[in-house]
């Protein structure tokens, strides 16, 4: 079996495992790209070969996949809103005639769950319009990422605003800047119970939780059933739709992604 050079766009849990499946299933050399250090230092505590722990421009990402390395295939475990990052994907597999593979993880299955106080938008703009018309001078509990808390304070005052989020240099400079109150920042250390979700909702008096669908591994379930056991609201923000993505190029499973990395060989 001839190695294969794996480029990874990771920086999810997906691409942890990936890392983990190929090293012990195929003679392999992976890279991995994430944007943080502590991305970087999970991939490399995987397996991977080699990390590069920063955003990367389009160019530089073709700069990578034109050097030395003769990559065999393009994996993008990037998460499923990061459209922006999927896209450039997509587009530098093409330039640099690279196979290109779409980790997606499955969105979550709602029909054993009761998800009548679920209110669905499609971007955080809408969720921040409709915090601050049914929600104002409620306290708010912030499930959806550091990246996305400035949308959000446009239009809740941070005296109202609980973020949970990575508890990491460039998580907590955003904090910071943005006015959110240090005592409101709750560090986050991996996916919560339903129990853990619940404790943070009578801490912080919560009247509302905003979140991504980010599917079953994103906890998206274990929030829900403790918004419901505490009788608060959920505004769940809807995937963004990739225009560009082709699905014969998505897989949703390792065992999907193995079948295509076998035919590389």
């Amino acid at each position: 079996m001839k190695k294969l050079n794996v480029f990874l766009m990771g920086g999810t849990k997906e691409s942890i495992e990936i890392i983990k499946f190929i090293k012990n299933n195929f003679n392999s050399y992976i890279l991995t790209t994430t944007t943080t250090e502590y991305g970087s230092k999970l991939a490399i505590d995987g397996g991977s070969d080699a990390t590069i722990a920063k955003p990367l421009p389009k160019d530089e990402i073709i700069n990578i996949l034109n050097g030395k390395t003769n990559f065999d295939i393009f994996i993008d475990a990037t998460h499923p809103f990061a459209s922006h990052v999927t896209n450039t994907a997509i587009e530098v597999s093409k330039i640099c005639k690279i196979p290109y593979i779409r980790f997606e993880r499955p969105t979550s299955n709602f029909e054993n769950i009761d998800d009548s106080r679920v209110i669905q938008v499609n971007s955080f703009d809408d969720a921040g319009k409709l915090i601050a018309e049914k929600y104002n001078q409620s306290y708010v509990l912030h499930f959806a990422g550091a990246n996305t808390m400035e949308t959000i304070l446009k239009y809740v005052s941070p005296e109202y605003f609980y973020p949970r989020i990575l508890e990491v240099k460039s998580s907590l400079e955003k904090c910071e800047k943005l006015g959110v109150i240090k005592d409101h920042i709750i560090p986050m250390k991996g996916t919560s119970t339903t129990e853990e979700n619940e404790r943070l909702i009578e801490k912080t008096d919560a009247s509302v939780i905003i979140t991504k669908e980010s599917g079953d591994i994103g906890g998206v379930i274990s929030k829900i059933e403790a918004a419901n056991s505490k009788n608060i609201d959920v505004v769940l923000i809807t995937r963004p739709i990739i225009e560009s993505l082709n699905e014969k190029d998505v897989v949703n499973s390792i065992e999907e992604l193995n079948e295509r990395l076998i035919k590389l060989n």
